[in-house]
């Protein structure tokens, strides 16, 4: 217990000079702390009194439907949430954000309150006056200095401030522990997992051999192909947008460094066959699909997102590990990124702070407070009920509080052994093994990306390059049309 709790006050104080260092954020709740005497039930910085016609709060972040054990979480926070906000009535109006269908939506006024984003969007919505600034809000509340400045800055624009963030994540590599027993690669029940790129390759390949699973899933069916695969090329020491320094960028898809990666990556399907039957078929979610059913042993994922193959697709809670990106010639890094609130352009200043509230319930807020502490406490016992991994969140507030708080919960509901973890943690929190996603029309580069993908694991003979200089020249022509090209 003693080795436990030092290697974990270790690995949130690493956490904290992370946060001050490189601004990445990521996140969850626990129930049987002694509260101290002087915390008091949070409020608004100017919550009304009840009157005879509430607030409507339109909850853009309430579970899907599917998602009954997370639903049955929310009601838990809807009932502590109707003592502390009588005067507000909450619609539960479950929304997944995507570029295809929010504009439509905001166009039409009919975004909820609030709603959950990704960070490449925030500076979009906000040139298209489609989310609203809160920043005077999260400041009397106190919470404006607190937020990462990192975080803060995806978030503004003109010193404004028109989000918060729910957590952050550095992309890993997650590996079936049951795959890797039987493929005989796992030392004192530790997997023995790739550390470099051509490294994976070879463990694949024996997985495949000894298991007949995959041994990697990759994806290539939508814009979270072109999202992992960059993490690839940066392995390979590429750069894949040139930030101009003047509010202008340069498409470079067509780099050496580039196309030996997808080089790399073509080699995957034809020359080691290690892949699943059809990686254009496979996005975020069949992923962790193959992971967590034993269709494929390895997959590029974060630590935010543990309970999609544990508690999702059944694997097992102690047969879930997460391991550092691998490296290659170029080096070792870890895509950071993570998802923000952010808030209807519509949405009054009683709407605001009634959502902040409901965070602060939850436990999502950078407060202290009985009801954070509750919410805190829930999620971790609703992590062990349901058989998903209580680790350690990246931190999105500087708040020295709230990180001894939540390391305290993580110590009394720990329900796997950190040796499975500790790697990935000590690697993304490296100085320099951490990056943010690429500049420019990110989601536009990731859809060209993924063209380029579905190509060359679909065609033996796909020409690499010739396919990398169109995806470069389509991408250069959407900075230009957008006018931030040069």
């Amino acid at each position: 217990m003693k080795k436990v709790r030092t290697i974990l006050c270790t690995l949130m104080a690493a956490l904290m000079v992370f946060a001050m260092l490189s601004g990445c954020g990521n996140s969850q709740p626990s129930s049987s702390q002694t509260e101290p005497a002087a915390e008091t039930p949070a409020a608004s910085a100017e919550t009304p009194a009840p009157s005879g016609e509430k607030i409507q709060l339109t909850l853009g972040i309430y579970p899907a439907d599917t998602d009954e054990a997370l639903i049955e979480a929310h009601k838990v926070y809807m009932e502590n949430y109707a003592k502390l906000r009588p005067d507000v009535e909450v619609i539960p109006s479950y929304y997944k954000y995507a570029t295809d269908n929010f504009i439509p939506m905001a166009e039409a006024g009919t975004v909820p309150t609030i709603i959950e984003s990704w960070y490449t969007e925030p500076q979009k919505l906000i040139r298209s006056g489609y989310i609203r600034d809160i920043t005077d809000i999260l400041k009397a509340r106190g919470w404006y200095d607190v937020i990462n400045p990192s975080i803060r800055d995806l978030l503004s624009a003109d010193g404004k401030i028109y989000g918060l963030p729910r957590d952050g994540y550095a992309l890993g590599l997650m590996l079936n522990v049951e795959l890797f027993e039987e493929a005989g690669l796992v030392t004192d029940g530790v997997p023995n997992y790739p550390k470099t790129w051509e490294e994976l390759a070879q463990t694949a390949k024996t997985i495949k051999e000894k298991t007949g699973a995959a041994g990697i899933c990759l994806l290539a069916q939508d814009n979270a192909g072109g999202w992992h695969w960059s993490n690839i090329a940066w392995a390979y020491g590429a750069t894949l947008t040139k930030d101009n320094g003047d509010g202008t960028f340069t498409a470079n898809l067509n780099s050496p460094e580039a196309i030996a990666a997808m080089e790399y990556t073509k080699s995957l399907k034809w020359e080691y066959d290690v892949l699943t039957a059809d990686p254009t078929a496979e996005n975020w979610g069949t992923g962790f699909q193959q992971l967590g059913t034993g269709g494929a042993a390895m997959y590029i994922a974060a630590n935010d997102a543990v309970e999609q193959p544990t508690a999702n697709n059944g694997l097992p809670v102690d047969k879930l590990a997460l391991a550092p990106v691998p490296a290659g010639p170029g080096g070792q890094y870890s895509l950071s990124g993570g998802t923000p609130y952010v808030f209807a352009s519509t949405a009054t200043d009683d709407e605001v702070n009634a959502a902040l509230d409901y965070l602060i319930v939850m436990g999502k807020a950078p407060e202290v407070t009985t009801d954070a502490r509750i919410g805190l406490e829930n999620d971790a016992k609703y992590r062990v009920d349901n058989g998903i991994p209580v680790i350690p969140r990246f931190p999105c507030w500087n708040n020295p509080e709230l990180t001894a708080v939540e390391n305290e919960v993580i110590e009394a509901n720990k329900n796997v052994d950190m040796r499975l973890y500790q790697p990935y943690y000590d690697a993304t929190l490296s100085d320099g093994n951490l990056r943010m996603e690429e500049p420019g029309l990110t989601q536009d580069m990731y859809a060209e990306l993924t063209k380029v993908l579905q190509a060359v694991l679909t065609d033996e003979s796909a020409d690499v390059a010739s396919l990398m200089e169109t995806a470069n020249t389509n991408y250069q022509t959407l900075l230009n049309d957008a006018g931030i090209g040069k």
